[in-house]
């Protein structure tokens, strides 16, 4: 993964969106996030289209199932070549081993296999919810923290998490594991359905290894100017 990525979360539900929103960042050579809402709709070209362009990827299908049902759904995503792809980590242990033996053998010889995350807690999970809708009966901190370490433990190369939880995690792991966190706004943004949210400069701050940005320059009068605000705000490093 390149030093601290800004990724775009490519929220459209089809190819030709897609297209219009890039071609109102001409030139930029970008690292994308391809979710569920567009790969279940446009598939595998939307990967190979956006690697033709010079794209960096970020394919975010959260598989959790059955080791062998994940494992085999790994081994085909890896030839697609995307650079970080994810599981989520309440899939346990041998769910996230059979994730990354899934990948070495789909890798083709002489690539490196994608990058794997594990999801922790989604960032519109509140401590709320976690007891009364999950019955998790721990704290979101704590729990983040669990999965992140048997995250680490199981061979994965990060996490998915909050801005608020990444000085935990850097107590326990070093910091090549990664940190991946989405719920990033600017500070006259609205939170739409996030719970836990930060700017670009308070993520920045708390070490996060890279940050998701979506709506806040998707969804922009002008989406190339509020991508530079974004990323200068993201490599100013203040809190």
């Amino acid at each position: 993964m390149n030093e601290r990525p800004l990724i775009i979360a490519l929220d459209f539900p089809t190819g030709k969106e897609v297209s219009r929103f890039l071609d109102m960042l001409p030139e930029e050579k970008l690292y994308v996030k391809v979710g569920m809402e567009l790969f279940y709709q446009e598939g595998p070209e939307i990967v190979q289209q956006l690697k033709s362009n010079g794209h960096q990827i970020f394919l975010d299908l959260k598989l959790h199932d059955i080791p062998q049902t994940v494992k085999l759904a790994m081994r085909g995503l890896a030839r697609l070549e995307v650079d970080l792809v994810n599981v989520h980590a309440a899939g346990g242990s041998a769910m996230m081993q059979a994730a990354i033996e899934g990948l070495e053998a789909g890798t083709p010889a002489g690539n490196k296999r994608p990058a794997c995350i594990a999801v922790t807690q989604l960032t519109s999970t509140s401590e709320t919810m976690l007891k009364e809708d999950l019955l998790i009966e721990k704290g979101l901190n704590e729990t983040v923290l669990h999965y992140a370490k048997r995250a680490y433990e199981n061979g994965l190369d990060g996490v998915v998490c909050s801005t608020l939880e990444v000085p935990e995690i850097y107590k326990h792991m070093d910091r090549t594991f990664l940190t991946i966190t989405p719920g990033i706004r600017m500070a006259s943004d609205s939170l739409d359905d996030q719970v836990r949210v930060a700017t670009p400069e308070k993520a920045r701050g708390l070490g996060s290894s890279a940050i998701v940005v979506g709506r806040s320059i998707t969804k922009a009068e002008n989406p190339h100017k509020a991508y530079l605000e974004m990323k200068n705000a993201w490599e100013v490093l203040s809190v």
